[in-house]
């Protein structure tokens, strides 16, 4: 696993989880990670991660429109 170190300005307000939360939603909502890989990232359960994607306009069902598509005409 590699270690990030990010320098932020004083006038932010933001914790360390919530930057974990922040950059994992981002990395599963472009499909760099499964839930599973961002909500360890994340430090919670898959469940628990998933309940919060919501607060970051993320869909659980992070699958392309192209797929779903292509296994409607399939089935």
């Amino acid at each position: 696993m590699q270690t990030l170190q990010i320098q932020l300005p004083d006038t932010i307000t933001i914790d360390a989880r919530e930057i974990h939360l922040l950059l994992a939603s981002r990395l599963y909502e472009k499909g760099i990670l499964s839930v599973g890989q961002a909500a360890q990232m994340a430090q919670l359960s898959k469940r628990t991660f998933m309940e919060l994607l919501g607060q970051y306009q993320v869909s659980v069902l992070n699958y392309p429109a192209d797929d779903i598509k292509l296994d409607f005409d399939n089935a």
